[in-house]
């Protein structure tokens, strides 16, 4: 499982994030988010403006992104509210990085379906590209963490990279998605078996066959 710990709060983590503040851009992001709460609900918007800023710091870091202390700081403060409210938020959430990670997270699920379908292969096969659960490899490009599930059991074994999932793994499958990743190609997301459009059975539908290419609208014809 992922480690929820806080990155310590050093002297030089301060000195690099203390001064943390929007981009221009995200300011207005920031704006607009606060602004589809009531009055007097603005702290509702702790969970967006925590992604956006996760972002923010991934775009200035190459990485997909973490939350320094100061950071969560800067965020408490203009909701008004207690940095440990912020602080409780980003560490229930896994999606929010305490520490920092690679360019790449890689998140393999370890529950019982993916575990069934060959999640332990997943994970053999990152350990045999120099990945370590919990560490990131020493050129900053892949950070491993095993996750509880993320909703795709019925095209297990999955893995989420940053914001994609890549489904129906096998270890050859996930090398091809990495290799592309490391060489700067975006690879396809989702089902990696070669004539599946989302989680359909194997081999094909035998209802709503239309929906295997494209969405379609059955209600017309019922």
């Amino acid at each position: 499982m992922a480690d929820r710990h806080l990155e310590p709060d050093t002297p030089e983590l301060r000195a690099r994030w203390g001064s943390f503040a929007w981009t221009k851009e995200n300011a207005a992001k920031a704006k607009e988010i606060i602004a589809r709460y009531p009055d007097g609900r603005q702290r509702s918007a702790v969970m967006p403006l925590l992604d956006l800023a996760q972002r923010q710091v991934g775009a200035e870091t190459n990485t997909q992104g973490w939350l320094p202390i100061p950071v969560m700081e800067y965020i408490a403060a203009q909701l008004e509210m207690p940095v440990i409210r912020v602080v409780e938020v980003a560490s229930f959430y896994t999606m929010y990085n305490l520490v920092p990670v690679g360019r790449f997270h890689v998140q393999v699920c370890g529950t019982t379906p993916c575990m069934l379908r060959g999640s332990d292969d997943i994970l053999a096969a990152c350990k045999a590209r120099g990945m370590h659960k919990g560490h990131t490899t020493d050129d900053g490009l892949w950070t491993l963490t095993e996750v509880e599930c993320m909703g795709n059991c019925a095209s297990a074994p999955m893995v989420q990279i940053n914001d994609d999932n890549y489904e129906d793994l096998t270890p050859q499958r996930l090398d091809a998605v990495l290799d592309a990743l490391a060489a700067g190609k975006t690879p396809k997301a989702g089902t990696q078996e070669p004539g599946r459009h989302t989680v359909e059975p194997l081999g094909g539908p035998t209802t709503l066959t239309e929906m295997v290419s494209a969405n379609h609208d059955y209600r017309k014809e019922w």
